[in-house]
């Protein structure tokens, strides 16, 4: 018989807050649908994403300010296109609350509402100009635009005929029905995407329809929602209850460790695992700064050589990651084990789950896929039987950012770049070793710190050096050289799912190779990635 899968800590998938006015974005497939959230919160406007199959049940416990229906790549005329269930439409109705469809979701009003979607002569992908379809058009969703305006178009399927009590109020070039309105029942669609920033006033028609017709209040706002936060972790954890956490020193851990610490004092433990690939004198920094200036109860363990130890000889990507978070979970339930025989008994273990993590396991995946109802918590097992607080899971990564400001935690810390679990050793191609740390971890540092000098740095989603298991002559004063290749690895991203690479200038490019080859002994040889994501990855392995 196989083995037997592990059971682990179980997050919840979703957030259960019901006390909070929001705007529910109901989730069709899309590839935006996060971003739809993220402008609206963007707008300091709470709101939720829930998948388009959400039970009424569910919605009616929450109070919905307005429901925004997304897009998605089915056409709702197919059989088993996803459909918003009757129960949600009579919600929707007694509460008398607006909703804007955006895409297949202005598609949806059209199938529900008496209207008729049909295929396309043409498809339309990109950029388009919208227009009012009269000079004395005004509705309220154009406010403080002009006459004509862009917007990102991405669909196929178009409406042919209105649905009942619909008027149109804008219109492309290929479509005569790209805005429709119904104000008797308070319902808007939009044939493009506002939400991108292809459609550069976008923004405009989201806050018009949030604030303008929903009245939603403008109050999600970083510092209240760490009050909060404190203050729930205090009437949970009770005056002498202990959580465990494992830092990384990343800004997500940082964020969340210094919370904890305001929330709870000491009774907050938190335990960094040095696993030997993190990057230059990166423990000691940590310690420095969550520690002594953050005043965090941290313990640092040096587990270095254990883990260079099981590397040894291991080339493959997946074999790295697994022996790295093995061990890590190994060390980190050791260390725990020491803390709890410590202080006597603890039940609470601090997570770092981010929104997207929430988002991924509640979002419409098609319908013949299964939802998730959780997700693996770091592999963490669930004999641990810890209970688990998760004071970022509302929250996008740039709200992590502006969370930590508001707690008062210095920028460069705020906004370090993300960096994986396995550290560098996924970024040195091929058998880790002691040595080829060191080589990548001066590297590294130089290259940071030129990204830094040259203003670069915050302009970039993610940066860092890849040493590659090719070996290159070079000559060095009159000498030759046989050393190792590296590679320089620069993106820009907003959202990570999808990313350019930067266009470093020329003499910034000049400046870091020439400091490397000189400064680093090992690499005689520096390229610069210019693969975009897709269809490249971001990291390497």
């Amino acid at each position: 018989m196989p083995p037997e899968e592990p059971e682990y800590l179980q997050q919840a998938s979703n957030l259960g807050n019901l006390d909070r006015p929001q705007i529910a974005i109901l989730d069709f497939g899309s590839q935006y649908s996060h971003l739809i959230a993220r402008r609206v919160r963007e707008l300091h406007i709470y709101c939720e994403l829930y998948s388009c199959l959400v039970d009424a049940d569910l919605l009616s416990k929450h109070e919905i300010t307005a429901v925004i229906l997304s897009g998605g790549p089915s056409s709702v005329y197919e059989e088993g296109a996803p459909h918003v269930s009757q129960g949600v439409w009579e919600l929707i109705k007694s509460r008398n609350i607006p909703v804007l469809g955006i895409c297949y979701g202005m598609q949806e009003l059209a199938h529900v509402f008496g209207g008729r979607v049909e295929q396309g002569l043409f498809h339309e992908y990109g950029k388009a100009m919208a227009h009012r379809t009269r000079s004395d058009c005004s509705s309220i969703l154009f406010q403080n635009m002009p006459q004509e305006f862009q917007v990102w178009m991405s669909h196929g399927d178009k409406l042919k005929e209105l649905p009942v009590g619909f008027e149109a109020v804008a219109a492309t070039a290929n479509a005569e029905y790209v805005a429709i309105e119904n104000l008797e029942t308070r319902t808007w669609g939009l044939q493009f995407h506002p939400e991108v920033t292809h459609s550069p006033l976008g923004k405009i028609i989201l806050e018009n329809f949030c604030v303008g017709v929903a009245g939603a209040k403008q109050d999600w706002v970083m510092a209240d929602y760490a009050k909060e936060f404190i203050q729930s972790v205090r009437e949970t954890v009770g005056p002498d209850g202990h959580v465990l956490g494992a830092v990384s020193g990343g800004v997500d851990s940082t964020v969340a460790a210094v919370m904890m610490k305001e929330a709870i004092g000491d009774r907050f433990h938190a335990v960094m695992v040095d696993n030997g690939c993190l990057r230059k004198d990166e423990a000691v920094s940590v310690v420095k700064r969550l520690r002594e200036d953050c005043g965090v109860n941290l313990r640092c363990v040096d587990a270095s050589e254990r883990f260079l130890e099981l590397l040894k000889g291991v080339t493959d990507p997946e074999k790295k990651r697994k022996i790295i978070g093995g061990t890590f979970i190994d060390v980190f339930q050791e260390e725990a084990k020491k803390i709890v025989d410590d202080i006597g008994t603890c039940d609470y273990l601090l997570q770092g789950t981010l929104y997207p993590d929430v988002i991924e396991s509640i979002s419409y995946k098609g319908p013949s896929a299964t939802i998730k109802t959780h997700h693996n918590v770091g592999g963490l097992p669930a004999s641990m039987h810890l209970k688990l607080i998760e004071p970022l899971r509302e929250l996008f990564k740039d709200e992590v950012r502006e969370l930590g400001l508001a707690l008062g935690i210095d920028e460069l810390s705020v906004w370090r770049h993300p960096f994986p679990g396995p550290g560098l050793a996924i970024r040195i191609i091929g058998e880790v070793t002691a040595e080829r740390v060191k080589i990548l971890q001066e590297a590294d540092a130089i290259m940071i710190e030129e990204l830094h000098k040259s203003g670069h740095y915050r302009l970039i989603g993610q940066a860092f050096v890849v040493l590659l298991p090719v070996k290159s002559v070079g000559v060095m004063g009159d000498g030759r050289t046989y050393e190792n290749v590296a590679a320089v690895r620069c993106v820009e991203t907003t959202d990570f799912m999808t990313a350019d690479f930067y266009h470093l200038p020329y003499e910034v490019m000049d400046s870091m190779s020439s400091r490397i080859i000189n400064e680093v002994r090992g690499i005689n040889r520096l390229c610069y990635d210019i693969s975009s994501k897709p269809p490249a990855t971001i990291e390497w392995e």
